[in-house]
């Protein structure tokens, strides 16, 4: 199933379309889905309005989301990721990395393994569209995945690791970009992957609780190479990470969506217009 991408040039879930449940679940016919131009010009975040069952602007980037939240679609079928600026996809790409190596290190290499396809897999090509140019090298990520398919333990090639991190951060720095529109780009993604991930209060969907603990780590990051970041901006951005209290390892007791969503449009409000 595909998605019929929507025109925007601007986040924030203040221009997100009216529809019947969360896009990022890819649940509904896209046949049944309204398909309409968001808003032109600039959005500010407001969380409440996913609370209240839209599309995102995200939604309509990303694409059809796979089974188990990686939003890997079919054969990268259902994915329009490849629309959005250098930036924002190298920002997406960076959260499901993060989520992996936080996860290969925890011990859980049966749930790092589908995060860390991301920057090789064909799936995700899209996702990595110009990269190249920029000094990304791909060979770091097969390393890591091959030395998780083997079952070696975080601890024994944390120097890879280290470098699979370093070369996103140079290449990240390379691609440039505004940051408060990347960090609004990831609150916007927060907002849409932690509503999938929680139902009645447990974790139903563990691939979506850690995509959205990947983008926080890559929001606080962004947020730290700002010239100009407001002195909160990042200290709401730690309180954000808190809300996971086991990284991107699942608990039985997640932070309730209302309050994630709430502190998501804190670090809004702290970004420069």
């Amino acid at each position: 199933m595909t998605r019929t991408t929507k025109r925007w040039t601007a986040l924030g879930l203040s221009t997100a379309l009216l529809g019947t449940g969360l896009a990022a679940c890819g649940e509904e016919p896209a046949a049944k889905r309204t398909e309409q131009p968001a808003a032109q010009g600039e959005a500010e975040f407001a969380p409440e309005a996913v609370a209240d069952g839209v599309e995102t602007p995200l939604a309509a980037a990303s694409g059809e989301m796979g089974e188990g939240g990686e939003g890997e679609g079919e054969g990268g079928a259902g994915h329009d990721i490849g629309t959005l600026p250098v930036p924002q996809r190298l920002a997406f790409m960076s959260g499901h990395v993060e989520a992996g190596l936080a996860l290969y290190r925890a011990g859980r290499p049966e749930m790092a393994a589908r995060h860390l396809l991301h920057p090789i897999s064909e799936t995700h090509a899209a996702e990595r569209a110009g990269l190249d140019r920029l000094g990304f090298e791909s060979e770091l990520f097969e390393d890591v995945s091959a030395a998780l398919d083997e079952g070696r333990p975080a601890a024994e090639i944390e120097p890879q690791l280290t470098a699979a991190e370093e070369n996103l951060a140079l290449v990240a720095e390379r691609a440039g970009g505004d940051p408060a529109e990347i960090i609004r780009f990831l609150m916007n993604a927060i907002a849409e992957e932690y509503q999938v991930a929680i139902t009645d209060g447990a974790i139903s969907d563990p691939g979506e609780y850690q995509d959205a603990y990947g983008f926080a780590v890559v929001a606080r990051d962004r947020a730290e190479r700002m010239s100009d970041a407001p002195e909160d901006l990042i200290a709401a951005l730690e309180e954000l990470l808190t809300m996971w209290p086991e990284g991107a390892v699942p608990v039985d007791d997640p932070a309730p969506v209302g309050r994630v969503l709430a502190q998501a449009s804190q670090v809004g409000f702290r970004l420069p217009s």
